[in-house]
């Protein structure tokens, strides 16, 4: 059974720079993942991916040999029981704020003993090039358990959940994270309010030897949040690539109408 590659890389410390899919395509991941990216997240929360369209796009990742991640609705056991047995990779669990929450999410992404990942399907296998036997018996070593800290609830229970059995890896939400964080008049927290929490998730990852992450939309702050010890980095979406490149463009002949797009 094929092993993955970037829960071994995390183990071993290395840094693992990906990126998000948000448009619901078939063909995208399909040259997304032959860029060089070891990991792409199907990106279900936020988008309106179907569960066959989802099946296919982590086939299509898989065969190219890049890892195909899906970030869950929210981490009950029937989104992360689909999304694995659709041939998944590995989950990406937001709103993770409590040790229960986070031990929710962990139980359903094993097989028992370990959890309580109901048994059953085939197409999984496929991914890891595996028999569904070998899959059941070695699956709970390679799949990737990613857990979201997006609020300051989050951040106070950080070293619990960190802590626990199973978390491969800790990844913030930095828009979620930012409007938690908003005063009860709605202001946003200032720029060393919102770094000093992040400060908080990276020295809570470091103590407990758990990697995290972030995302973030440029090489430059790809370059930056892993020289500070950040691992699990993902660089914008191919939606942003997409606009941004065609919004270059557009200026560039004359055509554009607006650059409020390249935000996506």
């Amino acid at each position: 059974m094929k092993i993955n590659p970037v829960k071994k890389a995390l183990q071993a410390g290395e840094a693992q720079v990906g990126t998000w899919l948000s448009l619901e395509s078939v063909f995208a991941p399909r040259f997304m993942a032959r860029i060089g990216f070891p990991w792409l997240t199907v990106d279900i929360e936020h988008s309106p991916v179907n569960w066959e369209t989802a099946a296919i796009m982590f086939g299509a990742i898989a065969d190219a040999d890049c890892v195909p991640l899906a970030r869950v609705p929210r981490g009950d056991h029937d989104h992360i029981k689909r999304v694995l047995d659709a041939g998944a990779m590995g989950i990406i669990v937001p709103m993770v704020n409590t040790v229960e929450e986070a031990k929710i999410a962990i139980a359903a992404a094993k097989y028992p003993p370990t959890g309580n990942r109901s048994v059953g399907g085939s197409i999984h296998a496929l991914n890891f090039d595996a028999a569904a036997g070998d899959y059941f018996k070695h699956a709970n070593d390679e799949i990737l358990v990613v857990l979201q800290t997006e609020s300051p609830e989050g951040v106070e229970n950080a070293e619990e959940i960190y802590s626990l059995p199973g978390v491969d890896a800790i990844f913030v939400g930095p828009n979620d994270l930012r409007f938690q964080m908003r005063s009860e008049s709605g202001d946003d927290p200032s720029t060393e309010e919102f770094e000093a929490m992040l400060k908080r998730i990276l020295d809570a990852g470091k103590k407990t030897g758990t990697p995290v992450g972030l995302h973030v939309q440029s090489v430059e702050d790809v370059r930056k949040r892993i020289e500070q010890g950040w691992q699990f980095i993902a660089m914008a979406s191919e939606l942003n690539m997409m606009v941004t490149e065609a919004t270059r463009i557009a200026k560039e002949l004359g055509l554009s109408k607006s650059s409020d797009l390249a935000r996506y």
